[in-house]
């Protein structure tokens, strides 16, 4: 997953001289936070506890937002899909503990896992039932037909160089660039799938991108299609 925070942290977030009361405050509060989470017995249970439930508001406010685009989820379902996703983003606040700078409130920090992790399990949900194609389904990226003739040839010339530096590609380079940049399988779903993580299909598109760009530069042709050059959802 992407972290929300950056370096270690080793000690507590002692502000310097001439900062601002309020900025004091945040810090104290942060510090607070770090110091309840890694306590030990009740302290920590209780500091769990209410991380949690603010994790599942947060979580809560993005399956709301997000609840328009799976309208034949019911409110069950989608406050499931919240609690999950508070779950896993409490987890990943915990492992990662040390990696908080301070740069904003903990709470602020924490939230984002829970929006990323909300994001993540309505995704995978929206593609539970569905076969991830590895194949492309009908090639998004034919020319549009109100083109003029001379664009028209020139994208099926392009088409056709694409098509034979994807045949080029290794079978998983292939399968990956396919699912992510053709048919717009989201990465973490793509992920799961594969058995992988998103860095490594992140590093195989990229390679794949490469010896896609390479092919067409042996051709003359420059650009890749927009549907290819587009970052993987």
């Amino acid at each position: 997953m992407s972290s929300a925070g950056g370096c270690d942290v080793a000690g507590p977030l002692t502000a310097p001289p001439g900062r601002p009361p309020v900025e004091d405050a945040v810090r104290a509060e942060s510090d607070a936070w770090l110091s309840s989470l890694r306590a030990r017995g009740e302290e920590r249970e209780l500091a769990i506890v209410r991380l949690h439930a603010l994790l599942l508001r947060a979580a809560r406010f993005e399956t709301a937002r997000r609840r328009p685009t799976f309208p034949r989820l019911g409110g069950a379902e989608i406050d499931d899909l919240a609690v999950q996703a508070a779950d896993d983003a409490l987890l990943a606040v915990l492992s990662r503990l040390d990696s908080f700078r301070g740069a904003s409130r903990f709470t602020t920090w924490a939230y984002k896992f829970a929006i990323y992790q909300t994001a993540v399990t309505m995704r995978r949900r929206a593609w539970q039932d569905r076969e991830v194609p590895l194949e492309p389904e009908s090639w998004a990226l034919l020319p549009d037909p109100g083109q003029q003739p001379p664009q028209h040839a020139e994208d099926a010339e392009v088409l056709a160089a694409v098509a034979q530096g994807i045949a080029a590609l290794t079978q998983h380079q292939r399968d990956v660039l396919v699912a992510l940049a053709v048919n717009e399988v989201p990465i973490d779903v793509l992920a799961e799938r594969l058995g992988t993580t998103r860095g490594a299909l992140y590093k195989t598109l990229h390679d794949a991108r490469r010896n896609l760009r390479g092919h067409l530069a042996a051709l003359g042709l420059r650009a890749l299609p927009t549907t290819l050059a587009e970052e993987a959802r």
